[in-house]
């Protein structure tokens, strides 16, 4: 991999592009006055829209991400782009963070820094990281992949790839959503590499070599629980996994189309109560929207639930992770998997329930989040 600094970009046309996009909405008239009850509140969408075209300001967003350390490898394979933040004193422990859908590098930072400057939040040094950010291939400034078959799988292979490039030898693995799928997929494929796993979610399509009938009683609630969850909220992934290509030229072309597809995931995902905006500033939700929609990047980043369909995490006879993995748990998080379950193919060492938090644990619980990898981590430092 040649590796070059990074800086983030976005032209003055490209800014005007999407306020005339903005202005010229087409607003549907049927959902009037129906609040979130048909998955959408259109007043709150209407006010989100307005301010993202009349007061939001990305130049100030732009200025701050560039604050960041920020590179691109530049392989065969085509461009992935990451943020690095080192540690200031040698020894620091490397770990890689890998986000999810619809999540971006950016919503890692501030957990970041609190892994990598730990003094500033009132922490001792020893516990200090190199953490290495990657944006996932197609997602905001990785290059989309070039053909079919870039999985959990080949995404584990890329990261390995950029740790050895960036001279770590072994190193931590953390994700959450699809980076807790690659960070599956590293362990498995390169448990000589993994000092261990840090995880706060399970892959959806994660099966233990296991039969059905020697599922406990509280194994079997989960998957009634799971699939009431998905008849309630899983179209989004059954349409992102068989027809991704059919969705995408919308969130492509549309950015209020866009930012409603992505604010329903922080509203029904996140531990807010059915209020978004407790959780969430305008700014932090149309960081995440922007930088999809100037990157043009969303039909891309969704295409991974096809591959997903197409290389599950279904584990066979025998297989299972070794290392040792710490699991936080936040109890407004997507339906997790009982810890039994959960130990039928991971090597749990840790196992935290959060007080607080959901999905996006990052951004919603960092200090929380930040103290749990630093704990599950400490035994691991000396290897």
């Amino acid at each position: 991999m040649q590796i070059q600094r990074y800086r983030i970009a976005v032209s003055d046309a490209q800014i005007l592009d999407l306020r005339r996009r903005l202005e010229l909405t087409r607003w549907p008239s049927s959902t009037e006055g129906n609040g979130w009850e048909l998955g959408m509140d259109l007043d709150f969408l209407k006010s989100l829209v307005t301010y993202w075209r009349t007061q939001f300001d990305w130049r100030a967003i732009e200025a701050e991400l560039n604050t960041i350390p920020q590179f691109e490898a530049l392989s065969h394979s085509g461009s992935l782009h990451f943020a690095r933040l080192e540690a200031a004193h040698p020894g620091a422990l490397p770990i890689v963070l890998t986000h999810g859908w619809p999540s971006t590098f950016a919503e890692f930072l501030t957990l970041g820094d609190m892994l990598a400057c730990p003094e500033k939040y009132g922490v001792t040094s020893a516990d200090a990281f190199d953490v290495v950010i990657p944006s996932l291939p197609g997602y905001v400034f990785s290059s989309p992949p070039r053909q079919t078959g870039t999985h959990v799988f080949r995404i584990a292979d890329l990261w390995v790839d950029l740790m050895t490039a960036l001279g770590y030898d072994r190193f931590i693995a953390h994700g959450g959503d699809l980076g807790a799928g690659v960070s599956t997929a590293l362990a498995l494929r390169y448990p000589q590499r993994l000092l261990g796993v840090h995880l706060n979610f399970i892959p959806g399509s994660y099966r233990p070599a296991v039969d059905d009938s020697a599922l406990c009683a509280e194994e079997i609630d989960f998957f009634e629980r799971r699939a009431a969850w998905l008849d309630a909220e899983g179209g989004y992934s059954h349409l992102q996994g068989t027809k991704p290509d059919v969705l995408g030229v919308s969130l492509n072309d549309s950015p209020a189309g866009l930012a409603a597809w992505i604010v329903d995931k922080f509203r029904s995902w996140s531990d807010c109560s059915g209020d978004v905006g407790s959780r969430f500033t305008r700014d932090e939700l149309l960081t995440t929207i922007s930088l999809y929609w100037f990157t043009r990047s969303m039909p891309s980043a969704i295409r991974l639930y096809w591959e997903g369909r197409k290389r599950p995490l279904h584990f066979v006879a025998g297989e299972r992770v070794n290392v040792p993995v710490g699991i936080a748990h936040f109890p407004r998080e997507l339906p997790m998997p009982p810890r039994r379950y959960v130990e039928r193919g991971y090597n749990v060492t840790r196992w935290t329930p959060m007080p607080k938090g959901g999905h996006f644990a990052a951004i919603e619980e960092p200090a929380a989040l930040a103290e749990d990898i630093r704990a599950f981590a400490r035994p691991l430092r000396s290897g």
